[in-house]
């Protein structure tokens, strides 16, 4: 009998009724200019009603296999249980890898031994997608709350660096080699995140995935350095302040919910700074996001900026809302997936 050999790289996608973007993020993955047989995609899907598993099917995922515990973060636990390559690659349904030579240059860092885990530095901007798309990608960010935390981890057009923290850098050409500490640790973990596979042995990984607090505990455990690659990634991450509501109330209502479960469940270290004030002060007073928003406007023009104003608003009512729920005991578990849908 033959058996074929284990890939380099396994891709595990999450999925939930992702047919709007599902086909375009596969249709880039298979367009790379790696051979197909290095590298499997694995599908972890949440029971979707509409044409996800079909689609997969039709661009030959290698495994589909189902997540029962609904969430993105257990469906990258269980496409995880189901890899074979000795490197895994986050990659959530609705990002596109922006070009043929993508997979190439993400993997090029693990020549270095030292080298753990790696993840690119921004998210490419298309002139095509929706204008609140392309404000999250200038952001640098999917919740503007990071900003003001200053714990972002990719490109931001308004300080005009990746990330607010303090954090050594060695740069070598194509990627910058990080030395982070647990305790300021950016939001590294999504969106385009590889790693060894041996890191699993070292972190808490199942039935949840959670990316940030996965890569702070490799840091943590001193396992090596991560890379930030000089390249991007597509996120079509909302293209309608509704949608980005619905995200965002599921964001903060999974963090409560999850976060009071115990230390077991998350580690990621929140530190208790000022961000937090200095975000709903400036969001009050609007003022200051004004002047963010030019900043924004200066650096890299583009009329996505105007999203700025809204989007903090928006964020400041939805967690506020939540956290007031929280205290009365009317948030009684995770935010509900039922008709879930990108």
């Amino acid at each position: 009998m033959n058996i074929s050999p284990a890939p380099k790289l396994s891709f595990v996608i999450p999925t939930l009724n992702s047919a709007a973007t599902l086909g375009e993020c596969l249709a880039a993955i298979c367009n790379q200019n790696v051979p197909r047989a290095t590298y499997e995609i694995i599908i972890a899907d949440a029971g979707s009603s509409d044409a996800t598993r079909e689609i997969a099917q039709r661009f030959g995922v290698d495994h589909i296999v189902d997540n029962p515990l609904k969430t993105g973060e257990a469906g990258k636990s269980a496409g995880i249980h189901a890899a074979r390559g000795e490197l895994i690659a986050l990659v959530d349904s609705d990002n596109i890898l922006p070009d043929a030579t993508w997979l190439a240059a993400m993997l090029a860092p693990f020549e270095h031994a030292d080298i753990v885990a790696a993840e690119p530095l921004e998210y490419a901007r298309r002139g095509s997608d929706p204008a609140l798309t392309r404000y999250f990608a200038l952001l640098g960010m999917n919740d503007p709350l990071c900003l003001f935390l200053g714990n972002y981890d990719r490109l931001c057009h308004i300080t005009g660096t990746w990330t607010g923290l303090n954090v050594p850098v060695e740069d070598r050409g194509n990627f910058l080699a990080l030395d982070c500490d647990p305790l300021r640790m950016p939001t590294i973990g999504a969106n385009g995140f590889i790693f060894r596979r041996a890191v699993l042995a070292h972190v808490q990984w199942t039935p949840y995935f959670f990316d940030i607090d996965v890569a702070q505990q490799m840091t943590a455990a001193q396992l090596g350095k991560i890379a930030k690659v000089k390249c991007g990634i597509v996120h079509l991450y909302c293209s309608r302040l509704t949608q980005f509501a619905r995200k965002q109330n599921r964001r903060i209502r999974d963090f409560l919910f999850f976060s009071k479960q115990g230390a077991e469940t998350r580690t990621y270290a929140w530190r208790n700074n000022t961000g937090l004030p200095r975000f709903i002060v400036a969001t009050l007073l609007v003022v200051p996001l004004l002047v963010q928003q030019f900043r924004g406007m200066r650096r890299t023009p583009d009329r996505a900026w105007w999203y700025h104003v809204p989007v903090c608003v928006l964020t400041l009512w939805i967690y506020g809302a939540a956290v007031v729920l929280k205290k009365f005991g009317l948030l009684k578990g995770p935010a509900e997936r039922k008709n879930w849908q990108k």
